[in-house]
This record gives C-alpha cells, structure tokens and sequence, in this order.
C-alpha cells in the first residue's frame, strides 16, 4: 500500500538553463536574486532548504536559503521559518541544513525563525510526502493537517519546562509480569481479556507485548459493556506500551473518542495519553501536541489529525470503523486516515490494527493480499455474543403479516418495541433526520424532482406544516407538480425524518420516554432506562448494559443511495446499530426492515466478513475501486479535457495506459454550484495499483504544469474518492 514516491529535497534549477520562453514564469517560483554583500553566514551548514508554505503545485518542492550567523543555533530541522519569496513574506519548514548550495546564484538570507521548536519530525516528514504522493496533492496541504497552528504561550512555557527538565523520555511502563498463560504473556492479556475469544487474538497481543509488528483486520462483537471495542483496544494499546514503544489510535468522533479514552485510563497513566482533536480547541490541541513531541505522552488519540501525531518510537497505528466517511479530510487532497496509517506503518515499522464491527472491501483487499491477518471469532462465540436479528421482509413474515411489505412499522417491529420496553430501552435507526425530508410520487415512487434545478421536492417546515412542497436546493415552490415517469400528480413522503418517527412513536406508545439523537442533539448515551431512543445512522447512543431490541427502519431508503458504496455503507450502519443490543440469551433483539436479500443476509447470519468478500469479488470482476485506484478530474470541459489529454501523454511514453470514463456532466449530489462561464465536467481515470506510482507523478506532474502557466481554469484532482461512483 506504501507509495514509492519519497519526499526529495529538490534543488533550485539555475536560472541560465531556463528556457527564454518560460523562463519569467519559472522566475516566480524562485527567490529572488539577493545582494552581493549580506550578512555573515553560519560557519556550519549555511545553507538552509526550506518547503515554503503554499498550495500551488509548482511551488511543492524546497528552495535553498542562506542562513545569517545569528540564526545559526535555532535554524534547525523542522522549526518554523519566515522567508521572503517572490517578494512577499511567507511561512515554512526547514527540511535540512547542507554544506552548499547548487541553484546557481546567491541565496537570499532567512528572515526569522518563527519558533526554535523543531514541530516536523524526519518521519512525520516522511510520512506527509509520501501521503502527497498518493494523493497527487501538495506537501503543504498535507502539513496543514499534520502540524497544528500554533500557539506562541505554549511554546513559550514548553522551553522554559525543557530548559530544566531532565532529558525526555516518556513514564515508564511499569514491567508487565510474567503469568500462568504461557511463555511470553502478562498482565495485559489475562483470562478475563476480550481478545481470548477471538481467533489469533491472544497471539496478536502477545506479539505485541513481545516487541513484534503483526497486521490484523478485527471484527469486534460488541459495542457496549466490559467486552466493547474500547476496551479491547485499549488492550492492545496497553501491550504495545508494555514493550515500551508508542501507539496512536484514530477514531471518527468526539463520541468515539470519549469511550476510547475512558478504556484507556484504565490501564493507562493519564499522563501517558494525549488527545488530538479540533473540537477541543486550539491550545488544548497544541498543549497535547507539544506533550507527545517531547514524549512525555507516548499514546495518540483522535479524529483524522492524529494519524500525523509525532510518537516515539511508534509500536502500533489503529484505527476504528475505517468505512467512515468521517475518516475522509475535507481538504485537499482529501487523504483517508486508513491509507495514511497503512503508509506509516510500513514507514516505521509499526504494527497495524484496523477494526470495526464490519469489515470494508478496502480491509478485505488486504486480507485476500495476505498484508493482514484476521482476528474474529468463532460461530459458537457469535451465537451466545450477538443478537438474534429478525427480518420482516421474509417470506414467513409475509406471511403472516401481508402488510409489511409497505408498512413502514410492521406488526413484528411494533411487537419488538412493546416486549423490549418492558426490559430496558429501544433503539429506532432511522435514514434521516427532520421531520419529512423527501418526497416521492405516489404512483411510481420515483423521487420527486424539481423542474428549474432538478433537485429533491420536500414539505416545508421542521415540523413539515407547509402544504405546498418545495425544492430544497433552490426553494422553488412546486404547487403544480407532475412527475416526469408516469405523469402522476399525487405525493407522498418517501421518507420519514427521526423527528416524525419520535412523534409518531410517542402516539403508539403512550406514557413512554421518547428520546431522539440526531442533526445537531446527538448524544452520547441514554442510560438505561426503559425508553424509546429515536436516532439517525451514525448517531446512535450507548445504552447501559445494551439496547433491550433495536428496529432497523428505513433500510431500502439506504440501499436506493445511487452510490456504489451504499449496500457496504447500510451493512456498516446496521451491525454498528446491532452491535448495542444485548446478546439473544438475554433477550436480545434486532428487528430490519429491508427487503435487499444479500445485505440483510450479512446482518441475519452476523457475517460482515463474507460480505466483504463478496463485494470484492463483484468489484474485481468488474474491476472498480477498490479493486484498482481511481482518478476524479473535474471543471470546466475545456481544462479537464486538456488536462486528461495531458496526462495521457505522459504515461504513454512509460508504457502506461488508462481507462478513462467521461468527461461527463456533473451530477450533482447536494446544493448545485454556480458555473463559472462553462459547464462543469468530470472525468474518471482506472489505473491498477501496480502502476499508481507512475500515474500519480503524471498527475502531479500535469498539475505543476497548468498552475505555472495560469492559461486555463483550474481543475480539481481528487483520488480514491468513495463518492465519485
């Protein structure tokens, strides 16, 4: 999975081999021509090669500057630098100091050293270009995210601590002793331990405590209680800092993160663990930061960031519910937290953990490559462990209820929530969340679209009290509507949001708490007490002790997504649903309602594993992602056509050849973009991973090119995107 590409420190080209044609726009990426007399140099290593930071891509390489005798001492690798370029004061790095320099004229002086703190470490260098890399971005948008802003105080208070401390090292581990489980086990895994019940568990945490650098793929059963997943990675986290090394798990979310650190103070110090997340702020962010660079906090925590944390002596990486969309940077070049741990751990060694209570086709890759070892459980510990799962689409419940079919709460549902209320709460997954967000036509039931912009028709309101529907992208009402299939007049609600369902749960269990979870109110946990928890996907609360049954509604709403990813996302949303139930020998129920014979089969038999490896088969077969690496250009016809062109061109000449699909019209997924004088155009590019290294360095290759000559709009390059199909 590691890209080929390593970050090199490229050095300025001189100016007389510059072509005269080009050589005024090449002159903007180069610092401009300094003085004869200067200021006196560092006797050591004069020279200093700076990553400037800028987003364009014909700037993502390091320039050569001189570096003044007074900056001699706090100009070192990786601290904060301002440099003049181009005649505008910018921000940077150092990458290194060398003896001379060979761009072919006199280096213009560093300005400042913003901070002596050296925040870029070599393998977080390392790891940051080689994630460029992949992702045909910029360094500098990568460093974006791997350093945090910074804050001036902190710093200030951190080098007065290390001026008199003593040197750093991270607490010890206290020395695990040696138990009666065999050679080489401890403490960390006892007969109490979760991981015993799961093949190549114990032997995963004892390579582990040993020092080793094993790969695993684990499916955990439970979501709640001492046998969650919190715990059991927190375990391994344990065993990995009883060998005396470093570890950074990355999670989705605050709600995530809050149980992970829960587990892990534990059998942690507290002062062993730092957490890594903007929602906490910028100076608690940099505090945390700061502690896990000096290694006095050896363990990393968080969302998406802190796959970058710069760990001592890094031991293990994990990561959880890796088929998050969360996990995806919002930013260019939109890097995906599972790739950028697989990058590090075969970087510096490290082991690697990936676990959720599914398994992504991504995972499943690596599984059938023999990259990673599986870590799940057996049938006999899934029959006592996980609940029994009713589905009220079969042929029996048909039977016995014609109803439903259409009814969005069929009878056996209503059954499950009135016994299971009578043991503790109840859980009601719904698609989405407000009142009534769409609309469909009642005779058809295709979704009802909005004639100026094509948009989906909804009821107006949060409570849907507007009697006359409007379009959600533009606002147009729709009083006249008329379907496009079958000229139908008439509309009905294609889908009901958490808020409807909760008022209408309220009214078929009168006296009953109703709690809902979900947009901006999502909650953490509910407690136990015997109540309806109405949440939407992904926001689903911990109950004490587990959910007495949860229904699962509106699942034929998640599987019509037009994505190809939406039979792997609904399969994902429902076992982590089921996963907060209490086990089938107490009670334990989960009750769906959708009708797609092969998703719904995963959840009845409890087999995300086979799932997982049946749509990667079908993606082989058909060779799509992530089967091979895919390439999303889009913009205007014009540039993405001659940016493809350009592309094409290169690999030709390495023997290289794509499959290309497009440039199509964009169709768009959510609130429509205004065009900028042309229409906007996506082009797909199909390379197997065999040939991502030439393919990505012609990407970025073609994108230096256009930014240089500025003669046409730019284009977005977005790769491995799970939303382009």
């Amino acid at each position: 999975m590691a890209s080929d590409a390593t970050f090199q420190a490229e050095p300025a080209l001189p100016e007389r081999d510059v072509p005269g044609a080009v050589q005024l726009t090449l002159l903007q990426g180069f610092p401009p021509k300094a003085p004869q007399a200067g200021p006196a140099l560092a006797p050591h290593l004069p020279v200093a090669r700076v990553l400037v930071e800028s987003s364009l891509p014909h700037l993502d390489r390091p320039f050569d500057y001189s570096v003044p005798a007074e900056l001699d001492s706090a100009a070192q690798a990786g601290v904060r630098v301002k440099i003049r370029f181009n005649g505008q004061e910018l921000a940077g790095f150092i990458i290194e100091r060398v003896a001379e320099s060979d761009a072919g004229h006199t280096l213009v002086p560093l300005q400042k050293v913003v901070s002596p703190v050296s925040v870029l470490t070599p393998a977080v260098r390392d790891l940051v270009s080689a994630v460029a890399a992949r992702y045909a971005g910029t360094v500098s948008d990568v460093l974006r995210v791997a350093v945090p802003p910074r804050v001036a105080r902190l710093e200030k208070e951190f080098l007065a601590e290390s001026a008199v401390a003593a040197p750093a090292g991270g607490p010890d581990f206290p020395a695990v002793p040696a138990s009666d489980d065999g050679p080489g086990s401890g403490a960390v895994l006892t007969r109490e331990s979760g991981w015993t019940d799961y093949r190549n568990g114990p032997a995963f945490i004892r390579h582990l405590q040993d020092g080793g650098a094993p790969r695993a793929v684990f499916s955990p059963l439970q979501g709640f209680g001492p046998s969650a997943w919190p715990r059991l990675i927190a375990e391994a986290v344990a065993a990995v800092r009883a060998s005396g090394r470093g570890a950074v798990v990355v999670v989705p979310d605050y709600r995530d993160l809050h149980r992970l650190e829960g587990a892990l103070t534990d059998l942690l110090p507290a002062d062993d663990i730092a957490r890594l997340t903007a929602d906490d702020g910028p100076t608690p962010r940099y505090r945390n930061f700061l502690r896990i660079l000096d290694g006095s906090a050896r363990v990393a925590i968080g969302t998406r960031s802190a796959a970058f944390a710069p760990v001592r002596d890094l031991g293990l990486v994990a990561c959880w519910d890796d088929g998050n969309d969360l996990h995806i940077e919002q930013r260019a070049p939109y890097a995906h937290v599972r790739e950028v741990l697989l990058l590090r751990a075969e970087q510096e060694g490290s082991a690697c953990l990936m676990a959720g209570h599914t398994r992504s086709t991504e995972l499943q890759r690596l599984v059938e490559a023999g990259w990673a070892m599986p870590v799940d459980a057996d049938r006999s510990v899934v029959r006592r462990t996980v609940p029994r799962v009713l589905n009220t689409a079969d042929s029996f419940e048909q039977e016995r209820d014609p109803l439903a079919r259409i009814a969005r709460l069929p009878g056996a549902a209503w059954r499950a929530a009135k016994e299971g209320l009578e043991r503790g709460p109840v859980l009601v997954q719904v698609a989405r969340a407000g009142y009534a967000p769409s609309l469909v036509c009642e005779t058809c039931r295709e979704p009802a679209r909005c004639r100026s912009c094509q948009g989906p028709l909804a009821i107006a309101g949060a409570t849907g009290s507007s009697a006359v529907p409007q379009c959600r992208w533009c606002s147009t009402p729709a009083p006249d509507w008329q379907c496009a299939h079958c000229q139908g007049t008439r509309l009905r609600k294609g889908a009901t949001g958490a808020l409807r369902t909760a008022e209408e749960l309220g009214r078929a269990f009168p006296g009953k708490t109703v709690i809902t979870s979900s947009g901006d109110h999502v909650k953490a946990d509910v407690g136990g007490a015997k109540a309806l928890v109405v949440a939407t996907v992904g926001a689903e609360p911990v109950a004490d002790g587990g959910y007495a049954a949860a229904l699962l509604l509106d699942g034929d709403s998640l599987l019509r997504r037009e994505n190809l990813r939406a039979g792997e996302d609904a399969v994902r949303r429902w076992f982590n649903a089921a996963a907060l139930v209490r086990p089938a020998s107490e009670n334990g129920l989960v009750v769906i309602t959708a009708a797609d014979s092969g998703a719904v089969g995963a959840l009845l038999r409890w087999d995300p594993a086979g799932y997982a490896q049946r749509e990667l088969s079908l993606r082989v077969e058909l060779q799509l992602p992530p089967a091979v690496r895919i390439a999303s250009v889009t913009g205007q016809r014009t540039a993405v056509v001659h940016f493809t062109d350009g592309v094409e061109k290169q690999l030709e000449t390495s023997g290289v050849t794509l499959r290309t699909a497009g440039p199509a019209p964009l169709l768009l997924t959510g609130a429509p973009t205004p065009q900028r004088g042309g229409e906007d155009v996506r082009t797909l590019l199909f390379f197997p991973y065999g040939q991502a290294g030439t393919v990505t360095r012609a990407l970025r290759s073609a994108r230096a090119a256009a930014a240089a000559k500025r003669s046409e709009e730019p284009v977005q390059v977005r790769l491995d995107g799970v939303d382009v199909l």
